[in-house]
């Protein structure tokens, strides 16, 4: 079982600019950009023509560290303080489970636990501290 925190930074619109800059910056390696266009369309949630190009999913390689991004979708704000999440990734659904259980005690959830076309378990939750996680569980090959 692998498990791993991962900061995730929300951007309003912003992360291919922000994306470049840490690559720059930092150093970093690319290692997947996904926009909200290219992700397979839901029929009853159309997309709208302002966020087609919109991240949904990106993941740095800073050193030995990933650092994940998207943006956030058109007219959901961005607060100073919500902008950065962690993000706990795993390969095992029943610990994810666990761990989004855990966590909601007290919080909030933003998202619950459910299966994705990127993930068979994926929840976002807000802790009883205001601390916001992304629980994702990495597909198994």
């Amino acid at each position: 079982m692998t498990l791993k925190l991962i900061p995730y930074l929300v951007m309003d619109g912003n992360a291919k600019e922000a994306i470049k800059f840490y690559e720059s910056a930092l150093d970093a390696q690319v290692l997947y950009v996904q926009t909200f266009g290219e992700m397979p369309e839901n029929p009853e949630f159309p997309l709208p023509a302002e966020a087609k190009e919109r991240v949904s999913h990106a993941t740095l390689k800073v050193g030995e560290t990933d650092l994940m991004f998207s943006d956030s979708f058109p007219g959901q704000p961005v607060q100073s303080g919500t902008q950065v999440t962690i993000c706990i990734s795993t390969d095992d659904s029943e610990k994810a489970t666990k761990i989004f259980e855990a966590l909601q005690q007290g919080g909030q959830v933003n998202m619950p636990l459910q299966e994705t076309f990127f993930s068979p378990a994926y929840g976002i939750v807000t802790d009883k501290y205001g601390v916001n996680f992304q629980i994702y569980t990495e597909k198994q090959q």
